[in-house]
């Protein structure tokens, strides 16, 4: 059995910007308090919309400010609080498309969540976008997220699919000995709770996790399946460069995949250091 230890606990406080390092988290049904409670609405083609349609937002950053909104900072430094006045503006200025930024509203309000207008009226080009792969490279598998496709979030969030991603430092460190060329950095992944998997020979540890569960402290977590990666992943991020070779490793090495969703299945207080045992 491989000795599991948390390497980093991750918040991101506004969908698809750069987010934050934790010293600890309680851990609940929506996954890390805070994470994901803010997005950029798309006021050109409708829809709330996060870096695969919008990968400008890559380059900002949001840190959590106590009893307030986060503070947005732009590439160029400038900063703004989520909830000023006139974010939507400025926002709107630094990306150089029209945009609104909102809180999670009422998981009843389905209008709010509901998905933007595809850029391509063909359905399997317009995945093949999103998810940046090329002819002959396939589509992943969205079985798990058919409940969510007529949505661009699960109603009352702002995950992808579900309030959890885990991944291990030893999967990126595969990718990296195979692929010295590119640079895989957590920051183009975004995983919530970065793991080392000490003594596991598994190029992709994770991957075994699937339908298992992890003990962390007293929380507990359900491994629901492996994470489909998207164009998310090969635009510039912070001081990482676009490099579409990330997604072709990706496809030849881990069938588009890197990481693990899971969801939430005992409260708890996590903190890095800690060490998880599959149960």
């Amino acid at each position: 059995m491989p000795s599991l230890h948390l390497r980093e606990l991750l918040r991101y406080p506004v969908k698809s910007m750069l987010g934050e390092s934790l010293s600890e988290a309680a851990l609940g049904d929506k996954g890390i308090p805070g994470d994901r409670i803010w997005a950029t609405r798309d006021e050109k083609r409708g829809g709330i919309r996060g870096g695969k349609k919008l990968p400008q937002l890559m380059m900002f950053s949001a840190a959590t400010r106590v009893g307030s909104a986060p503070m947005i900072t732009a590439p160029d430094g400038d900063s703004c609080a989520a909830n000023s006045d006139d974010v939507h503006e400025w926002l709107s200025e630094k990306l150089g498309h029209p945009v609104t930024l909102w809180p999670l509203l009422p998981a009843d309000n389905l209008e709010h969540y509901r998905r933007g207008a595809p850029d391509d009226e063909d359905f399997e080009q317009e995945l093949m976008a999103v998810f940046g792969r090329l002819p002959g490279e396939p589509i992943p598998d969205l079985t798990l997220f058919a409940e969510v496709l007529e949505f661009e979030s699960p109603p009352g969030t702002y995950f992808d699919a579900f309030p959890l991603l885990l991944m291990t430092y030893q999967s990126m460190a595969s990718l990296a000995k195979l692929h010295p060329d590119a640079q895989f950095d957590p920051r183009r992944f975004r995983p919530n709770l970065l793991i080392d998997a000490v003594d596991d020979s598994s190029v992709f540890p994770e991957q075994a996790w699937v339908g298992k569960q992890l003990k962390i402290g007293e929380a507990v977590v359900e491994i629901v399946g492996s994470c489909p990666r998207c164009s998310m992943t090969t635009q510039a991020t912070a001081d990482l460069p676009r490099d579409t070779a990330i997604m072709r490793h990706l496809v030849k090495e881990a069938e588009g995949n890197l990481g693990v969703y899971a969801r939430v299945v005992k409260a708890g207080t996590v903190k890095p250091g800690q060490t998880l045992e599959l149960i």
